[in-house]
């Protein structure tokens, strides 16, 4: 199913906004630690970047309501395996909005970049997390 240029950039903001939502509540209750701390800060310049689309195509941008939908896992190894998954998924989703979005050279570019973060700095920041939390704990 082809995707509008409204739900290619939708789909993909609303993403970026669970997981800034998401890493922020995991920084909320396990403090400063890392991967968490620089990724969170990396998802703001994703939806910065998003936002930048919204405007140059005249779209509106949802309204992020994610904070207070999160649920965070009780333990931090937890939660770095499912940064690890929502890393994965999101690189996927990046994968099909990219083959919806031909036509938006603009917007093509975008999100490659994103997904390049997303396989390339976060994926394997979170599979350190894990084996640094797996480690601590044997």
């Amino acid at each position: 199913m082809t995707q509008t240029l409204n739900e290619i950039l939708t789909e993909a903001i609303e993403d970026e906004y669970r997981a800034r939502a998401t890493y922020r509540r995991v920084l909320e209750k396990f403090g400063d630690v890392r991967p968490f701390s620089n990724i969170v800060e990396a998802e703001q310049r994703h939806i910065d970047a998003l936002l930048v689309l919204f405007d140059n195509h005249g779209l509106c941008v949802p309204e992020d309501n994610w904070p207070e939908r999160i649920k965070i896992p009780e333990a931090l190894l937890a939660a770095c395996q499912a940064g690890v998954a929502a890393e994965i998924d999101n690189a996927a989703m990046y994968d099909r909005l990219l083959a919806d979005s031909s036509d938006y050279p603009d917007v093509q570019s975008v999100l490659r970049n994103l997904q390049r973060a997303s396989r390339e700095n976060h994926l394997p920041a979170f599979q350190r997390c894990v084996e640094r939390e797996n480690s601590q704990q044997e």
